[in-house]
């Protein structure tokens, strides 16, 4: 069996590296002879700080899907075309926009120095803040902060783009059009897996799952999972203890 985990809020917390309580599990997750794919709203340069070295050849899907990792070489990239990325320019410089912007392995930030988000961009110094007409293309793109967020959104919306908005942050994220988790595990031919997730971008991965397990509580997602773990108590625990479960009782069906 394939089990995908999302990172942030399902199996790192805080921005923090995966714990070893976790560590643990993922390892006898392999020893159950199950196959592991991290699949994360990262891209995979910021992926690879809060993932322990020993997992870091592991297949990983980054940027929502728009980036793919396989035995540590990127394999797979989406980008927006010339047009999207022009009509994005266009709204940012329009509505004053704050921005990260994510090519294949650098990016562009031009939001505060106190921004939430900016702990989680290149923790591991692995890339450069660059012009986002330096990147030879662009996978990603988060809007932080802009004079008017929904006219924004609206705007988007009318060039095939895909829109995830994070209410607790107020952040606009777009990814290429078609561009989403469970296309890309479609992309790498997995078609039979588990899934671990906590945000409204693992919609599509949860609704072909073979079980899908959400992690705290999501409004949008809640109806697409199989199950929900609370974020009370030790909760990494009960993660680690659950994973370790669902790939005993997976033996059955290894790939």
């Amino acid at each position: 069996m394939n089990i995908v985990f999302d990172l942030d809020g399902t199996i790192c917390f805080k921005g923090k590296p995966v714990s070893e309580t976790i560590l643990r599990a993922l390892e006898q997750v392999q020893e159950h002879g199950h196959s592991i794919i991290f699949a994360s709203a990262r891209p995979i340069r910021d992926m690879l700080p809060v993932l322990d070295s020993r997992f870091h050849t592991y297949t990983m899907i980054g940027g929502n899907g728009s980036l793919i990792s396989e035995r540590g070489s990127l394999t797979h990239q989406t980008a927006f075309s010339n047009y999207q990325l022009e009509v994005i320019k266009h709204l940012i410089e329009s509505q004053n926009a704050a921005f990260l912007l994510d090519g294949e392995w650098d990016y562009s930030y031009t939001g505060p120095a106190d921004h939430p988000i900016l702990s989680k961009v290149d923790p591991g110094n692995l890339a450069k803040n660059i012009s986002i007409e330096q990147h030879p293309a662009v996978v990603k793109a988060l809007i932080l902060s802009a004079d008017d967020m929904d006219l924004l959104a609206r705007e988007l919306e009318k060039i095939d783009v895909v829109l995830h908005r994070h209410s607790a942050e107020n952040v606009l994220d777009i990814s290429p059009e078609n561009i989403d988790k469970r296309t890309a595990l479609r992309t790498i031919g997995i078609d039979d897996y588990i899934a671990f997730g906590n945000d409204a971008n693992d919609i599509r991965m949860f609704q072909e799952a073979h079980h899908a397990v959400m992690i705290g509580h999501h409004a949008e997602l809640a109806s697409f999972a199989s199950e929900e773990i609370p974020l009370d108590g030790d909760f990494e625990a009960v993660i680690a203890e659950r994973i370790v479960q669902l790939s005993t009782a997976c033996e059955g069906s290894k790939v």
